[in-house]
């Protein structure tokens, strides 16, 4: 069995609601304001309690995503694709596949929306759209993600499009001083080829 993918290549994926595209050079500014969205900190737990989330961003940070998101088209072992709303053309966020295991072609699944895509079915075209691309170009076994248990959004938006929950690590994060079980979650080739 063919074991290596293809990760160098960015394709531009067309959905009913979003763009899926290779980030372009200038895209790091527009994804600042995303990255800094204290509900994105939260939610991604990029950070470990609301002062954290709210803090304004420092010129190191701003230079460490500059740098960040002008080297994804380079990148051979995970695939970075903008989300483009289609309505308005504006970049909202981004998915990911990254973890890569080559032996059994499983991937980690990752998606950020920012506050002005978020409540119109954005995240749930982006995820099948990927999906799509990940199952029948790419030819994942499985993708798999993790995702907090204050995240209900997002879970809504797994399940949709076809994820099972398959464990709960209990307590796994700690959020203003509080424990956050962490929920993770899996979708087989042939659970999505059956849906």
């Amino acid at each position: 069995m063919k074991t290596e993918i293809d990760f160098l290549t960015k394709p531009t994926l067309k959905g009913e609601k979003v763009i899926l595209r290779p980030f372009a050079t200038e895209d790091w500014e527009k994804m600042i304001p995303l990255l800094t969205d204290p509900e994105v900190k939260r939610l991604t737990g990029s950070v470990a309690n609301d002062e954290e989330a709210n803090a304004p961003i420092s010129s190191e940070e701003a230079e460490h995503i500059k740098q960040w998101y002008q080297s994804r088209n380079q990148q051979t072992d995970r695939l970075d694709l903008a989300i483009i709303e289609r309505a308005n053309g504006k970049l909202v966020g981004e998915v990911v596949f990254n973890d890569f295991e080559e032996t059994t072609r499983n991937v980690n699944f990752r998606i950020l929306i920012g506050a002005s895509g978020r409540g119109k079915g954005l995240g749930t075209d982006a995820t099948a759209l990927f999906l799509q691309y990940g199952f029948e170009v790419l030819g994942l076994h499985k993708v798999e993600l993790e995702v907090y248990s204050f995240n209900p959004r997002a879970e809504k938006v797994y399940r949709k499009n076809g994820f099972v929950l398959e464990g709960i690590k209990r307590e796994d994060f700690l959020y203003n001083d509080e424990y956050i079980d962490t929920k993770i979650f899996g979708l087989l080739k042939k659970e999505y080829e059956g849906r």
